[in-house]
């Protein structure tokens, strides 16, 4: 399917026909047999090795990325001048789900090789710099991290103290700080790290960690990712060439916010396939696991519970696609081997939003997941043999790192109101447009509502109100920025899952099943999002505004909702048929 393209936001302002929205099942042969040899990696070669990663064996990790990389894994997203395979983000994301089924501890290390620390110098590299450094690192003969994170600079990037100064001859510059917290720190051979430019101009460097002056800390014991490394890396006055300066001086914000992008976005393929695991993981315990004389799979509370882990599957699928896509689209004429240079801050940025919605929504559904997965082993789960065990604790970070998911929620509508005062979203028409919306859809029979054309203009009559009351202070009003966020979250992802299911449904492939996914995602959201309007209309309006918006919400309300437990039922014989996760990639 070829990518298609649609502004950042937009989604927030106009529907996008589902016929013109990627899906999994839009995935063609390339993409399943390439998935296909990474779930064979998964299993055969970092399964077996688990135990050996959880010990630090750092050399096994290193022998895993060459085969990675001898495989093609590592370079997927490369330029084949460079030796990578120069395919897109669609195939990429296809990789990253099903490397996820080998463990969480490989995955972030795998991620981090492949991702955040070599697609900085795929985007914003010299060719020179590209033909230095990136053949090396896709065959996994070198290994790449990424060093932003401080002690005294976590989401507050640029207050980043490490300091960069160019010596008298101008050839190099003298690096000296400290980052804390890098994945692949104790192994990795070139850092994608960051420092201010005499105090001053926040830059980002290729550091090599062979450079003199370049030290780890030991590996830091830590509550998940038990098998992957992580250590502060020391810089004392370390020489770094001037031909290692990534981007432009000054502009290493660029460079790290865009990345950042990027690594929220992977959260998304990640936290699906891991989810996709542990359903599989989950359900067979169940159908294994005898009480009361029965498999506790026959047991209904344990169905809706396979259920509703299949639910936010389903919806997580559905907008980690979508979104790749888009950014397939957005990155389409970029001369990633050359000097993509400025386009790429423009291409990476494009999506911001999306990329942060998608980094809540698969955090917080893998964690949901997880979360059942141990309660349906009872006991068992709590136990460190079994696998639900250590997957629990190596959820936990996701909702820490690429900025944590309270950050990403300020993010979501302060990009937004920032493109608007930069006269590149049309807000201020959306919001007058907001009242007589509600209106129309209050005045539509229930059964010919789009759920997220009405969580469009709750959005919108919201934002309303909370413009009207703060005015240019709301940026200080967090509480209503993270409701909007919630609202936007769940609007993206219920349109996401319902052009999915019908697609599927024009398809013909399992639309009973598609529907259910669908209907049931769509009405779990559309609840919670007219519980947020709710919230905000009390605090937010005017009495009279209050009454009148209550009053669309009443009529909002559906009068006969829809028969979760039936629903739930059906879906879950589907998982326990399948033994896992029922549809595909």
């Amino acid at each position: 399917m070829a990518a298609t393209r649609q502004r950042g936001g937009s989604f927030l302002f106009e529907p996008l026909p589902s016929n013109e929205v990627m899906t999994p099942e839009d995935l063609g042969p390339e993409h399943r047999e390439i998935a296909r040899t990474a779930r064979d990696f998964a299993t055969k070669e970092i399964r077996p090795k688990r135990q050996a990663l959880e010990e630090h064996d750092w050399a096994a990790s290193r022998e895993l990325l060459r085969l990675a990389g001898a495989l093609g894994l590592l370079g997927v997203e490369v330029p084949e001048a460079y030796g990578g395979l120069g395919l897109d983000r669609v195939t990429a994301s296809v990789v990253a789900q099903e490397l996820a089924r080998g463990g969480a501890s490989f995955a972030i290390t795998f991620s981090v090789a492949s991702g955040i620390g070599l697609l900085p110098l795929v985007y914003f590299g010299t060719p020179e710099q590209k033909r230095h450094y990136l053949p090396r690192l896709v065959s996994g003969e070198w290994v790449a991290a990424y060093a932003l994170t401080e002690a005294g600079s976590g989401s507050d990037s640029l207050a980043a103290r490490t300091v960069a100064r160019r010596d008298p001859d101008g050839q190099h510059f003298r690096l000296s700080g400290a980052k804390q917290w890098i994945t692949n720190g104790g192994f990795a051979d070139l850092y994608t790290l960051y420092a201010k430019i005499n105090g001053e101009q926040f830059t980002s460097f290729l550091v090599e960690r062979g450079f003199p002056g370049v030290s780890t800390g030991p590996d830091e014991k830590k509550m998940g990712y038990t098998g992957s490394s992580t250590t502060t890396v020391l810089l004392d006055d370390v020489p770094v060439p001037a031909e290692n300066l990534l981007h432009d001086p000054g502009k290493g914000y660029q460079v790290a916010f865009n990345t950042l992008n990027i690594g929220r976005f992977k959260l998304g393929p990640a936290c699906l396939g891991a989810g996709v695991n542990l359903i599989g993981v989950a359900a067979r315990y169940a159908q294994e696991r005898q009480q009361f004389g029965r498999p506790i799979a026959s047991f209904r509370l344990i169905q809706q519970k396979l259920a509703d882990m299949a639910i936010r599957l389903y919806a997580l699928g559905a907008a980690t696609y979508r979104l790749a896509a888009l950014m397939d689209g957005a990155e389409a004429g970029l001369d990633l081997a050359g000097d993509a240079g400025d386009a790429a801050v423009a291409a990476l940025g494009e999506y911001a939003i999306e990329c942060s919605i998608l980094k809540v929504l698969a955090t917080e559904a893998l964690d949901f997941i997880v979360d059942e997965a141990v309660q349906i082993h009872g006991g068992y789960g709590y136990m460190r043999e079994f696998e639900v065990e250590s997957a629990y604790r190596d959820s936990r970070v996701n909702r820490i790192f690429e900025g944590t998911n309270e950050i990403n929620r300020l993010l979501i509508p302060g990009t937004l109101f920032r493109r608007a005062a930069r006269g590149q979203a049309p807000v201020e028409e959306a919001v007058q447009r907001a009242s007589a919306d509600l209106a129309r859809l209050a005045g539509t029979p229930a059964e010919g509502r789009d759920p997220a054309e009405v969580a469009r203009a709750l959005f919108w009559a919201v934002t309303g109100l909370a413009l009207q009351k703060y005015g240019q202070g709301i940026d200080e009003e967090q509480e209503t920025l993270a409701l909007l966020a919630d609202i936007a979250i769940d609007t993206f992802a219920t349109e996401s899952a319902l052009a999915r299911a019908a697609k599927a449904e024009a398809g013909g492939e399992r639309a009973d099943l598609h529907r259910d996914l669908a209907g049931a995602y769509a009405d779990d959201a559309y609840a919670r999002i007219l519980g947020h309007a709710r919230e905000a209309f009390g605090y937010l309006a005017g009495d009279d505004e209050r009454r009148a918006a209550l009053g669309a919400l009443a009529k909002l309300t559906p009068a006969t909702p829809a028969n979760r437990v039936e629903r739930g039922r059906r879906i879950a014989a589907q998982v326990l048929d399948a033994g896992g996760w029922p549809l595909g990639v």
